[in-house]
């Protein structure tokens, strides 16, 4: 795409703003930012920008302030289950901006997702994959956000054909270490992690300690992730 799209009212669309949690972890918008040159890369002539919803900046509220009249932003957000974050803040901070902006659908569990995070725990699996699997997630209070992380774990069962049950860092239940238990419990010899988490920072590091023969690596700047950006601006301005 060298020419920047337009939207059905003119407004040209040639910025696209990803917008993420935030992390205190210095190693997590390095993550983000080696992700994002490879959308730019995908998206020749769009204006990439980064926003945050918690944590750190900028925010989004301010990055869609700096993005000049007769311009519609397109905001992606990074989040991998459509919880509060989506749902809420990020409406709230594109209302707030007059409501301009498209918003797009959150990255997961789109099968792009689920297929960076099946590579990511094979590639820690050189002798295949764990008899059985946690798939590692922050965790939510939303219902709905939590079902999303059920059909990405359904998804990721399909592609291995192994038991994939969900697990969370934080917030809901099962946690993943009592889910790494039960799936000891159950009989299964080797039992591995794949990491739902974008980035490093805190939660990838609790995954450590959690008692599994293998625990996988973030999804990261992952190629299919960046094409599944590069596609959500591409639908956005097209339609």
């Amino acid at each position: 795409m060298g020419e920047p799209a337009s939207s059905e009212d003119g407004a040209v669309s040639d910025v696209l703003v990803a917008v993420a949690h935030g992390t205190r972890a210095p190693e997590g918008p390095i993550v983000l930012a080696s992700l994002l040159d490879r959308v730019r890369g995908l998206l020749p002539g769009v204006d990439v920008r980064v926003a945050y919803v918690d944590v750190i900046s900028p925010t989004l509220e301010s990055v869609l302030a700096e993005v000049g009249p007769g311009v519609r932003p397109v905001v992606v957000p990074m989040f991998l289950a459509s919880g509060y974050h989506v749902r809420v803040d990020v409406p709230s901070a594109v209302a707030a901006d007059g409501g301009r902006a498209i918003v797009t659908p959150a990255l997961g569990p789109d099968a792009a997702v689920v297929a960076a995070v099946e590579e990511r725990l094979r590639s820690s699996s050189p002798d295949g994959p764990p008899s059985a699997v946690v798939l590692a997630a922050a965790g939510s209070s939303d219902a709905s956000a939590l079902g999303e992380v059920a059909v990405a774990a359904s998804l990721l069962s399909s592609s291995l054909s192994r038991p994939v049950v969900p697990g969370y860092v934080t917030t809901a239940s099962p946690s993943v270490p009592d889910a790494v238990s039960s799936l000891r419990a159950a009989g299964h010899a080797t039992v591995g992690v794949a990491s739902y988490l974008l980035a490093p920072g805190l939660f990838q590091q609790r995954l450590d300690s959690v008692g599994a023969d293998v625990v996988a690596p973030p999804i990261g700047p992952h190629p299919l992730v960046a094409e599944l950006i590069a596609a959500r601006y591409r639908a956005a301005v097209d339609g």
